[in-house]
Parts: structure tokens; sequence; C-alpha cells
């Protein structure tokens, strides 16, 4: 099964993110922070870190630096709502996807099933 890191500082789109991917067939891991994510990237494997840019502590682009040198074969997909931070995103590697919000939950999920080559977002609301 395809493991996904979400760090998203925000509780409500947190909540919304992970009821979506995990309706579509991910399992995820949800933190609040990037600072929060970096034990879990340490004990665990995850496929793809998906992360909002804009976060206390340490910022999403930071997070995705230090998850590359943990883990250099992990993708990684930014969400902000931020359109000036995502011009930012640009110097990232090439597998970094950025997707700018708003977007529908049914987005999100055809730009990870993508990713994986998969088609779960059929039926998503």
């Amino acid at each position: 099964m395809i493991r996904i890191l979400l760090a998203e500082d925000d509780d409500v789109m947190r909540e919304h993110l992970t009821r979506a991917l995990v309706r579509a067939g991910y399992e995820l891991d949800a933190v609040e922070s990037g600072l929060d994510a970096m034990p879990l990237l340490e004990a665990a494997r995850y496929d793809l870190l998906l992360t909002d840019i804009v976060m206390p502590g340490m910022d999403g682009i930071e997070l995705a630096q230090k998850a590359s040198a943990i883990a250099p074969n992990m993708r990684v997909m930014f969400i902000t709502g931020f359109s000036a931070v995502a011009l930012r995103v640009a110097a990232q590697p090439p597998q970094a996807k950025v997707l700018s919000k708003p977007f529908h939950l049914r987005d999100l999920v055809l730009e990870v099933d993508r990713m994986f080559e998969r088609g779960t977002a059929i039926g998503l609301n």
C-alpha cells in the first residue's frame, strides 16, 4: 500500500485531506507541522510527502529538503495558497509537484493517483 505523510497546520484542511486520501485507498499519517513530521520520516518509510508550504516552526520547503536527505526516492507534493511561495518552489527537484489552493479534493486525489499511476479518484465529491 502507498504510504503518505501529510504535514498541514490547518486542522480542518488536514482532516479533509486525510479523509479523501484514505477513502481513495492510501495509507496516511497526518501531522500539524514540519517539526512533527521529522520523527515519523526517521522512523518509517513513506512514498509521498504531502506538505503545506507555509507552516510555523519548519516550513514545507525545509521539511522537503530534510526529507529528501532521509529518503531520496520519496516523492514530494506541495500545497499552498500563496502563489508567490509557489514560485519559490520552482527551485525544488523536478519530481516535486505544487498544487495551489483552493483545489477540489478530487483534484488532489487525481494528482496523487497520477504520481503513482493509479485510478482511484472516481466518485469523490
